[in-house]
C-alpha cells in the first residue's frame, strides 16, 4: 500500500552504496587530482618554455653580433686561406649575416616611426575603439607570426641552396625584400600593441586595462569546449609560452617608456607594479583555468605536460648534434611560434631612444652591460642543456637520438640506395667514446652524396609515450603517411592550437 507517509520515510531512510560503481567514482576522483596537478605540471613547462624563448632572445644580442662579425672576417681574409673551398661562405655564416643586415636595416627603418606621435594618437580614441584595435593586433600578431618564418626560412634557404640545382626559385634579393618587409611590419605591429597597453596603464580610470585583462578571459570560452587531442594541446601549450613571454617584453617596453617620462624616478616604478602584477595574474590564472578544464574534457592526464617538456627538450639536445640542420634558435620559432628579430629590433629602438649615452663612463657601462647578457646567455644555456638532457633520459628518449635512419635521394627508391647514413638525432660519439653536444656541423665535400633528407624537419621524430615508427623503403609509402602526427614532428605555429592539414 502506498501512502504519503512511507513514501516520505523512504525518502529518509533509503540507502546506496558508492562502492557498487566503484570505477565510475574513483575516475571523478582521479580527475579532481589531475585538476589539483595542473597549475604545477603547466607552469613547470612554462617555466621552461620560456627560458628557451629568452634563450633565443638573447642570442640575438649576444652570439649573433659576435658570429655576423667572424663570418665578415672570414669573407674579408678569404684570399689569405686560397680557393681550395668552392664555398665562400658556410651555410651558416650565410644565415648569419642575413640575420644580421636584416636587423641593422630594419633598425635604421624603425627611426622613421615616431612613437610620441602614435602614443597621442592611439591616446585619442575611445576606450570601445580601443579595446577592438587591440583584438585586432593580437589576431593579426598570429597570423603574421605564422607566414614570416615561412619567408626567413625561404630566405635561409634560397642564400644557401646549391648552385648546381635547376633554379626554381625568384632569386635571393626578392627574398630579402620579403623578409626586410616582414620584419618591418611585424615590429610595427608589436609596436602598435606596446603604445595600446601604455596608453591602458596610463588611464586615469584603469577602465581599458580592466577591459582588456578581462578579454583573456574570453579566450577560455572559445578553447575548453573543443575537442582536443594531445598534439593539438600541445600547440596550444607553444602559443602560450610564446603570448606569455611577449607580454613580458611588452610590459618591460611599456615600463621603459613611462621611466622615460618620469626621469627615472624609481618611485613611479611602485606606481606601475600593481599594474603589472594584475596584467600577469591574469594571464597566469587564464591558462590554468583553461588548460585545467581542456584536459578534463578530454580526459588527458597532467603527465601529458612532462612529455611536452621532454619533447622540447629534446629540441635543444638536437640541436647541439654534430650534423644539426638547423640553428636552435629557428627551432624554437618553429615550434612555438616566437620569433625573436621583430621583437628584438623593436626593444633596441626604444632602449636607444630612452636611454642617452654620453661621456666615457657611458660607454663603460655599456660594455660591461654587454658582457654581462653574454654571461647571462651562456649561463642560461648551459642550465637549459642540462636540464634538457636530464628531462630526456626521464622520458627514455635517449635511444632517439641514436637511431640510425635510411635516407633516400630525390628521385630514387630507397630500396636502391648505394650507401645509408646513421644519423645521431642528437648527441654525436667521438672516437675515444665521450660524447658531444657541442659540436659544430663539418663541412662536407660536394662529390659525396647527401646524406640527409630533403624533408620536414623532425619526421622521424616520435614522440615519448609513442611506439617506433618503422621507416619503410618503399617511395610510395612515404608519400602517404598517416594522417595522425606526434609530438616531434609539429613544428608550424597554428590558431588556436589547431592543426591545419
Amino acid at each position: 500500500d502506498l501512502s504519503l507517509l512511507r513514501f516520505i520515510s523512504a525518502e529518509l531512510t533509503r540507502g546506496y552504496f558508492l562502492e557498487h560503481n566503484e570505477a565510475k567514482y574513483t575516475e571523478r576522483r582521479e580527475r579532481v587530482y589531475t585538476c589539483m596537478r595542473i597549475p604545477k605540471e603547466l607552469e613547470k613547462l612554462m617555466f621552461f618554455g620560456i627560458f628557451l624563448c629568452l634563450d633565443a632572445f638573447l642570442y640575438v644580442f649576444t652570439l649573433l653580433p659576435l658570429r655576423v662579425f667572424l663570418a665578415m672576417f672570414r669573407f674579408i681574409t678569404l684570399p689569405c686561406y686560397g680557393l681550395r673551398d668552392r664555398r665562400l661562405l658556410q651555410p651558416a655564416q650565410v644565415c648569419d649575416i642575413l640575420k644580421g643586415v636584416i636587423l641593422v636595416i630594419c633598425y635604421f627603418m624603425m627611426h622613421y616611426v615616431d612613437y610620441s606621435m602614435m602614443y597621442h594618437l592611439i591616446r585619442g580614441q575611445s576606450v570601445i575603439k580601443l579595446y577592438i584595435i587591440y583584438n585586432m593586433l593580437e589576431v593579426a600578431d598570429r597570423l603574421i607570426s605564422s607566414f614570416g618564418q615561412d619567408i626567413l626560412d625561404a630566405l635561409y634557404w634560397t642564400a644557401t641552396e646549391p648552385k648546381e640545382r635547376k633554379r626554381a626559385h625568384i632569386g635571393v634579393i626578392p627574398h630579402f625584400f620579403m623578409a626586410v618587409f616582414y620584419v618591418f611590419l611585424h615590429a610595427i605591429l608589436i609596436m602598435v600593441q606596446a603604445t595600446t597597453l601604455n596608453v591602458a596603464f596610463n588611464s586615469h580610470n584603469k577602465s581599458l586595462l580592466t577591459i582588456m585583462m578581462s578579454n583573456n578571459f574570453v579566450e577560455i570560452k572559445g578553447s575548453v569546449f573543443k575537442k582536443f587531442e594531445k598534439n593539438n594541446l600541445f600547440q596550444m601549450s607553444n602559443s602560450d609560452i610564446k603570448e606569455r613571454f611577449t607580454n613580458y617584453v611588452l610590459l618591460l617596453i611599456v615600463c621603459l617608456r613611462n621611466m622615460e617620462q618620469f626621469s627615472w624616478n624609481p618611485d613611479h616604478l611602485w606606481v606601475l607594479f600593481p599594474d603589472v602584477c594584475m596584467v600577469v595574474a591574469s594571464e597566469i590564472a587564464v591558462d590554468i583555468v583553461k588548460h585545467a578544464f581542456i584536459t578534463k574534457f578530454n580526459d588527458i592526464t597532467a603527465d601529458v605536460y612532462s612529455e611536452y617538456r621532454a619533447s622540447l627538450a629534446f629540441d635543444l639536445v638536437s640541436s647541439r648534434q654534430k650534423n644539426a640542420y638547423t640553428d636552435y634558435s629557428d627551432s624554437v620559432s618553429r615550434r612555438m611560434g616566437f620569433i625573436p628579430l621583430p621583437l628584438a629590433v623593436l626593444l633596441i629602438r626604444v632602449v636607444t631612444s630612452s636611454i642617452k649615452v654620453q661621456g666615457v663612463l657611458a660607454y663603460v657601462c655599456v660594455v660591461l652591460f654587454y658582457c654581462g647578457l653574454i654571461s647571462l646567455k651562456v649561463l642560461n644555456s648551459i642550465v637549459l642543456l642540462g636540464k634538457s638532457c636530464q628531462y630526456v633520459k626521464e622520458a627514455k628518449m635517449e635511444e632517439k637520438l641514436f637511431n640510425p635512419v635510411v635516407t633516400a635521394t630525390p628521385g630514387k627508391p630507397a630500396g636502391k640506395q648505394q650507401g645509408t647514413f646513421k644519423s645521431t638525432q642528437g648527441i654525436s660519439t667521438d672516437e675515444n667514446g665521450s660524447t658531444s653536444v657541442t659540436n659544430q656541423p663539418v663541412h662536407q665535400k660536394d662529390n659525396m652524396p647527401s646524406l640527409l633528407v630533403t624533408s620536414n624537419s623532425d619526421q622521424f621524430l616520435t614522440t615519448p609515450d609513442g611506439e617506433e615508427k618503422d621507416i619503410s623503403q618503399d617511395s610510395s609509402e612515404l608519400k602517404h603517411r598517416s594522417a595522425k602526427k606526434d609530438l616531434l614532428e609539429i613544428d608550424r605555429f597554428t590558431i588556436c592550437g589547431n592543426r591545419i592539414d
